[in-house]
């Protein structure tokens, strides 16, 4: 076996075999000839590949592999690293977008030929995208000495990445190369959450939209390209990117290549530092900086040209980006950029703010709602920008607050909403100079009276109050749901039962587990970061799934309708039975959860028993201050399944009642702090 191997984890064995990765565990310890591990930890072995396929096949486990999944562990277990696998299999996939002729006649023959004819083929197909020498031509404005973004591998470096580019053409052969791209670009970052800052979709998209039309684009923080890729193609279209990461800086080039027909000029290096375009007057700028950034060139850029409203503070990186945007437009030319929201209030920016605004620079700033973008729990603020053709006599700044476009859970804000409220306002203000105020969303604002001792831009503390009128409607709406809801839990109200008395015999659930009359598992500490997970929280709370894990191997163990889930930590008497709502969702730490065989056992039944005071205390114990519960300690009747039905049908009353005080609870909280607020600011009257 060769030293540089592709190598596979645990996990990626049992979705290559599309079993759980307890299976995987179970078939280490019953099979002496099982692979063994190659590298990893202890903990977390690494396997050859081609040896784990070869046994899979052997014992019949191996019928069905997706070929998308044995392309992603290709590329995950790739002995240089899925950066360079992936860049390797983005030129090729290039190479098959182009010229698929060319792809057939150099793939043709043995896996040595193909990583011997590749690198010529590739260095011609690179070289009409991207300018000769996989880089822009020299000496043809404004990109004539980026140095190259991506560069053709050679003959040892695609040795061992020869299986991939077989599997990748052959995935681009069912779904197409663009496709196929998107998809291992996706799933590499879905892997690798704490190494990139990606820009959602539908915010890249509504950044493209407000600098309208443009024939020529920069992007100088690119990162995977998101924000050139969001934008709408014209003739004649020439897209410019650059990137301090040589890996985003190439796979950013060769996105855009497989995207689009326009020009593609990216670079690699330190904007701020190495400008890679510093020539370039571009039609519109957009921007995705990074953030807090303390080492971005404050001791060494002091007398920069670029400059041209103050000299930006050692923590004002975001306003160095400001600058460089607007130094690299077109007079008239548009910027948008992404920005924390501390930019528009930090009093070491105020002065670069003010002249921002004086000179008619700064047009609009946008508040998001929280989750909008990473970071999700502080709501960002877009930066519209314009580089001024003459100067304004009387400059407006446009001000919209769309935090009310914010949701619950993990799905991101109404991004439909959001779009509409931002591009009506932000087009009505770019047509006249000026907006009719939008009580909460936004107004426009003469920069006279915004040019304070703080320069405070940030949007919240401008927007008038919404209009009476809508705040008295949604008060009275709130009341009239929060009567309702009163009336329907007092129908719902149980009355008590006559008096039983019952001497069942017991059973506890770890006894049903051994049994198989349920399953039990318990949460874990990763999953796939686009899977809603349900937390404790959201247990004990009734709440939708709001949480999240990190990415790992762990296989993360899904819900479904009927499972019972019950918290072990806090010493508390919950169980919660899932929903078709809840079911799909990952199951958050502290958790376990109960799959009853519907055969034997009903959930809502197994639900109620496991929520008895006394049942809980005689399963708990106690470690420090903690309370933990043992769950398999817990106990209920042994009783007939109609038995069990009668009783899970009085639970599931009970539940019903129990979320319409919760919901009662919360229309009340809802009341109480609106009628707070429309007294406070005069939009209800006290009497």
């Amino acid at each position: 076996m060769q030293d540089n191997a592709t190598e596979v984890t645990a996990a990626g064995i049992a979705r290559l075999a599309g079993v759980g990765r307890a299976a995987v565990s179970n078939w280490r310890r019953r099979h002496a000839d099982f692979p063994k591990p190659v590298g990893g930890t202890e903990t977390s072995p690494a396997f050859a590949l081609a040896e784990v396929e070869a046994w899979l096949r052997e014992q019949g486990k191996l019928a069905e592999v997706p070929l998308r999944e044995r392309v992603w562990q290709q590329l995950a277990g790739h002995p240089e690293g899925p950066a360079t696998a992936l860049t390797h299999a983005a030129c090729v996939l290039l190479l098959i977008h182009a010229r698929p002729t060319a792809w057939l006649a150099v793939s043709a023959g043995s896996d040595d030929q193909l990583a011997a004819r590749l690198p010529q083929a590739l260095r011609e197909v690179l070289a009409s995208r991207f300018g000769p020498g996989t880089g822009p031509a020299p000496g043809t404005g404004p990109a004539a000495h980026t140095p190259p973004a991506v560069h053709a591998p050679t003959t040892p470096q695609l040795l061992p990445s020869v299986p991939l580019l077989r599997g990748a053409a052959e995935l681009a052969a069912e779904t197409g190369a663009r496709q196929t791209f998107e998809f291992l670009l996706g799933r590499h970052l879905d892997a690798n959450p704490r190494q990139y800052t990606p820009t959602p979709a539908d915010l890249a998209g509504l950044m493209a939209d407000l600098t309208g039309p443009a024939r020529t684009l920069l992007d100088p923080a690119c990162g995977t390209g998101a924000l050139l890729r969001a934008v709408s193609p014209r003739p004649g279209q020439e897209l410019y990117a650059q990137d301090s990461a040589p890996e985003l800086a190439a796979l950013t080039a060769l996105r855009l290549a497989l995207h689009t027909p326009a020009a593609v000029r990216a670079a690699t290096g330190d904007t701020l530092r190495a400008d890679a375009f510093p020539d370039l007057r571009a039609d519109a700028v957009l921007c995705h900086p990074p953030f807090n950034e303390r080492n971005w060139g404050h001791g060494e850029l002091a007398y920069d040209p670029r400059w041209e409203y103050g000299f930006p503070a050692r923590n004002e990186s975001e306003l160095a980006w400001v600058q460089h945007a607007l130094a690299r437009l077109r007079d008239g030319g548009t910027a948008v950029l992404l920005m924390p929201p501390a930019a528009a209030s930090r009093r070491s920016g105020r002065r670069i703010r003010a002249d921002l605004l004086r000179r008619g620079a700064l047009r609009a700033v946008v508040a998001l709602p929280v989750g909008a973008a990473p970071p999700y729990n502080i709501p960002l603020h877009l930066w519209v920008l314009r580089r001024p053709e003459r100067a304004s006599a009387q400059p407006e700044l446009l001000l919209v607050d769309t935090g009310r476009h914010a949701t619950e859970g993990r799905g991101g804000p109404d991004w439909r909403a959001v779009r509409e409220s931002v591009l009506d306002a932000w087009r009505a203000h770019d047509r006249t100079g000026t907006l009719e105020e939008r009580p909460g969303l936004a107004r426009s604002l003469p920069v006279i009276d915004l040019l304070d001792d703080d320069v405070d831009l940030a949007p919240a503390r401008h927007l008038p109050p919404p209009a009476a009128a809508d705040g008295a409607g949604a008060l009275t709406a709130v009341r009239e749901r929060l009567g309702e809801t009163l009336r329907l839990t007092a129908d719902l109200a149980p009355s008590p039962a006559g008096p039983a008395s019952a001497r069942w015999p017991l059973t506890t659930v770890g006894e049903l587990a051994r049994g198989a009359a349920l399953v039990m598992r318990t949460g874990g500490n990763g999953g796939h970061a686009r899977v809603p997970v349900l937390t404790d929280h959201d247990v004990l709370a009734g709440t939708a799934p709001s949480g999240s894990l990190p990415e790992s191997d762990d296989e993360a163990v899904l819900t479904e309708p009927g499972d019972v889930v019950v918290p072990v930590l806090g010493g508390g008497s919950v169980a919660r039975v899932i929903d078709d709502a809840t079911g799909g969702a990952a199951l958050g730490r502290n958790l376990v959860l109960l799959r009853p065989d519907p055969a034997a056992l009903d959930p809502w039944f197994l639900a109620g028993f496991l929520r008895g005071t006394a049942n809980n205390r005689q399963a708990s114990s106690y470690a420090s201050t903690a309370t933990r519960l043992d769950v398999r300690r817990l106990q209920l009747p042994r009783l007939p399944l109609d038995e069990q039905r009668r009783y899970g049908a009085r639970f599931r009353a009970l539940d019903e009642f129990e979320r319409a005080l919760r919901q009662a609870g919360r229309l009340g909280e809802q009341l109480v702090r609106g009628m707070y607020d429309g007294l406070t600011d005069g939009t209800v009257a006290p009497d």
